[in-house]
């Protein structure tokens, strides 16, 4: 079985030089330790880009994000949305890939459904891979966002989320984690529909046009575009439809609508 090799223990290097610095402190051995502190203290520094970045990503209701990416890639790290340990439990339609014409695919998602060819004529296998299991991702959301909701439940009656990947949604998305609600809150609902479009972004190589994944989040095309306005997409037309384009660095509309309103 092919396997992506992703770095584990990502993000641990500044927390394990943090603990190394105060153990360090706590070894008073001597007078000078007392003198030493201080400096050794002032070696702690705050990250303060990155606590922006994450009272941002709370503000905003989207995925973990790098605002100085230098590619697209880069602006919403796929190894941040899909950790390690899932990757099994989305090889769905990779596997099913390899079922030839006889696969059934009409319980997908629209967006899946017209990326299917495309995923077959990937020569790459890796590649085939994982944008094969994003596909599978995207189609665990929307359908646990259709089983929470009103007028989605009966579309997404039957379809199995795995076990881990139903227990994260649930933390993620349900703040009454664990119990089976009828709808989603506005801002949980905002933060799922913001990690799908983020990953319709890593499927199409950051370039996306939207009226099937609008169709699948059963929102209108102006919503979905004000979404990817907001995860710091900007919008255009291609052939008369749609498109959303992710630049880099990341510069997301807030103080742009500030500007415009203050001129009313």
């Amino acid at each position: 079985m092919l396997m992506l090799k992703f770095s584990k223990g990502h993000g641990r290097g500044s927390s394990l030089g943090y603990s190394k610095k105060m153990q360090s402190l706590k070894q008073a051995d001597g007078p000078d330790s007392l003198k030493d502190l201080d400096a050794k203290m002032k070696e702690i520094v705050v990250n303060k880009e990155a606590l922006e970045s994450a009272e941002a990503q709370s503000s905003r209701h989207i995925p973990p994000f790098n605002e100085s990416a230098t590619t697209p890639q880069e602006a919403y790290p796929l190894d941040k949305i899909i950790i390690t340990g899932e990757w099994d439990d989305v090889q769905d339609i990779y596997n099913k890939l390899q079922g030839g014409n006889d696969v059934k695919w009409d319980a997908y998602p629209n967006f899946v459904l017209n990326r299917i060819q495309k995923l077959k004529d990937i020569r790459v296998e890796e590649e085939k891979f994982k944008l094969a299991c994003i596909c599978t991702y995207i189609t665990h959301l929307i359908k646990f966002k259709d089983q929470y909701t009103m007028d989605g439940v009966s579309s997404a009656k039957g379809h199995r989320i795995p076990s881990n990947l139903r227990n994260k949604f649930l933390n993620m998305f349900d703040p009454a984690a664990g119990s089976r609600r009828q709808t989603l809150s506005r801002e949980k609902t905002n933060l799922l529909i913001s990690y799908v479009l983020v990953l319709t972004l890593h499927v199409d190589k950051f370039q996306t046009e939207l009226t099937d994944i609008a169709k699948d989040l059963r929102m209108g095309e102006a919503n979905v575009k004000d979404h990817y306005e907001n995860l710091g997409c900007k919008l255009t037309k291609q052939r008369g439809k749609p498109v959303a384009t992710l630049p880099v660095p990341l510069k997301f509309p807030q103080e742009q609508r500030r500007r415009k309103k203050g001129k009313r």
